[in-house]
């Protein structure tokens, strides 16, 4: 099989359940830019070449035709069910019925379990998929610890009944875990959160690390082909970076080989999305190459850090809320003025 990599020299993490994902995941999130059978395609290659964990949504829309793929994959004994980690996360409009929305995905990706479940955003805002950034639901509301609870309680409940496999946070605060976690019976086992160079976020990485819950990275190349509506004037991009591009020369890579080690090296778990072969090839490639950053390379990356936020959630804006910033407590208080 060409460009085949055994997924046996991926290296791998441990859950705080005992559980193991590797350290680097596909994603399947197109960014509005690629259709459901460009994604599943990638994601049928992308098994073929030895990725083992891929990280789906339900409000991706992908989830049905890359559940297709999986059933091929078993079919033709190419992977096994239990060689896959697969990720999927409750959209916003579900988190008052978690249990079917959890069958929903599983019924579309054929997969029996959900090795790691995700609450995709900690608040019910919903929003149609492909809006616009100044679109706004007028039944949004700020962060409720009572509202949460009664979300993870359901996913707890799948933990149970074995639809799900571990539980994950996504799109945190420090003050929302502070609030949080004191009141969970199981143990979330992952976060998912935006983490790239120019965006580190060390303080709730390091909150994350001492409480034994796995940051996983998403956007970890710094997304240039995220939403237009993600996209502001005032964005870095990352691999454009002088200081990242003197290493990627350096080792004689793309920058991108170079976000994606960086990350492993610093304890995240990334997950690039890509529909380009070459591409996705390189990225599983990197972690296999034994060609990792030195110590004085590490130090030069956590320079980059540049608080450069790239997903801001305006569409999930409640009324009564300043700007997208009221979504990240970032004075170290959760914000939830307005309507409740």
């Amino acid at each position: 099989m060409n460009n085949y990599i055994d997924p046996k020299t991926v290296p791998s993490k441990k859950l705080n359940n005992g559980m193991t994902m590797p350290v680097i995941g596909m994603g399947t999130f197109g960014s509005d830019r690629f259709n459901a059978d460009e994604v599943s395609k990638a994601v049928a290659g992308g098994i073929r070449l030895g990725y083992r964990m891929f990280d789906c949504a339900a409000c991706y829309g992908n989830e049905k035709q890359i559940g297709e793929i999986f059933t091929e994959a078993f079919e033709e004994g190419i992977v096994k069910r239990e060689d896959l980690f697969i990720m999927t996360k409750v959209w916003n409009d579900m988190h008052e019925h978690v249990e079917e929305a959890c069958r929903k995905s599983l019924e579309d990706l054929k997969c029996g379990y959900v090795d790691l479940y995700y609450i995709h955003w900690p608040f019910p805002n919903y929003h149609a998929p492909g809006c616009d950034v100044t679109s706004r639901n007028p039944d949004s509301k700020p962060f409720s610890v009572e509202r949460f609870m009664n979300t993870y309680r359901q996913c707890e409940e799948l933990v149970e009944k074995g639809l799900i496999k571990a539980i994950g946070l996504s799109n945190m605060t420090i003050p929302k875990l502070e609030a949080t976690l004191p009141l969970m019976r199981i143990k979330p086992a992952a976060c998912e959160i935006e983490l790239h160079p120019c965006f580190q976020q060390q303080e709730l990485f390091d909150y994350l690390v001492a409480h034994d819950i796995q940051p996983v990275g998403y956007m970890p190349l710094g997304s240039p082909r995220r939403p237009e509506r993600d996209i502001c004037p005032e964005d870095l991009a990352d691999m454009e970076m002088p200081e990242l591009r003197a290493i990627a020369e350096a080792h004689g890579v793309h920058p991108a080989t170079i976000c994606l080690k960086w990350a492993v090296q610093r304890g995240q778990i990334p997950i690039p999305f890509s529909v380009t072969e070459k591409n996705y090839y390189s990225n599983l490639k990197a972690m296999t190459d034994g060609d990792w950053l030195t110590e004085d390379e590490m130090k030069t990356i956590a320079t980059l850090e540049r608080n450069n936020r790239l997903v801001k959630g305006q569409v999930f804006l409640w009324e009564g809320a300043k700007d997208w910033h009221d979504l990240w407590d970032e004075d170290g208080v959760i914000v939830a003025t307005g309507q409740e």
